[in-house]
């Protein structure tokens, strides 16, 4: 599918929010540009391309972060994780064919830190550029959920990797810290629950029922109650 320019879908510097522009829906102009995007155990899956060895936390990896994967051949849908990203210079992309044409993306994005993404057995490719290698989820994962949060985290777990409740980021300029509730971790605009961008003080509230929480250019995020 080639290398695909570092910008989410649809990416529009200062425009996220719900209802106007999500970097993670389908459309859009993959060429460069400003913005924040809406945008557990592993084994070897057969088939995959190569053994990567292990990911950035140690666990063995289910595939390597770079190169255009078929679904079912050399990946298997499911709910994959990588982590230890900087500076956006991971990009991922999930499609439902191999032209490489801009419509036959059904979600992506560019990551720093950590991103969480589900590959449905509907999808034909996936492709990861820059990125860490990938672990494959166990939805039944246990964790010990932090109160805390690195600002330009990426992806984390609610009830896994952080605590519900309401969290406190101050101190953020010029609409650089967007945060994002997600239902899922499909990546599609209908996968948002809640999402902004900040100048000053963010004040989110995380429901248990959420099932992942992303921020990115944002200062740390304290729990506040």
């Amino acid at each position: 599918m080639g290398t695909k320019s570092k910008v989410a879908l649809g990416a529009v510097a200062g425009i996220v929010v719900i209802g106007v522009v999500s970097a993670n829906a389908g459309g859009g102009d993959k060429t460069s540009g400003g913005g924040k995007g809406p945008s557990a155990s592993s084994e070897q899956k057969p088939g995959a391309k190569k053994d990567p060895g292990k990911d950035a936390t140690g666990k063995k990896a289910a595939f390597s972060g770079d190169g255009d994967f078929q679904v079912g051949t050399d990946i298997q849908p499911g709910t994959y994780r990588t982590t230890g990203n900087t500076d956006d210079a991971c990009y991922w992309e999930r499609a439902k064919d191999a032209s490489g044409e801009i419509d036959s993306t059904l979600a992506n994005d560019n990551v720093t830190g950590t991103s969480y993404v589900t590959v449905k057995a509907s999808d034909k490719v996936f492709t990861s550029n820059g990125c860490h290698d990938w672990e494959a989820v166990d939805a039944a994962a246990k964790g010990t959920p932090a109160d805390s949060m690195a600002g330009d985290g990426g992806m984390f777990k609610v009830g896994v990797d952080i605590a519900p409740g309401t969290y406190r980021s101050t101190g953020n300029t010029d609409d650089s810290c967007y945060w994002e509730r997600a239902k899922d971790s499909e990546h599609a605009l209908d996968s948002i629950l809640a999402n902004d961008n900040v100048t000053g003080t963010a004040v989110v509230k995380i429901s248990a029922s959420d099932a992942y929480f992303k921020t990115s250019g944002c200062q740390d995020w304290k729990k506040a109650g």
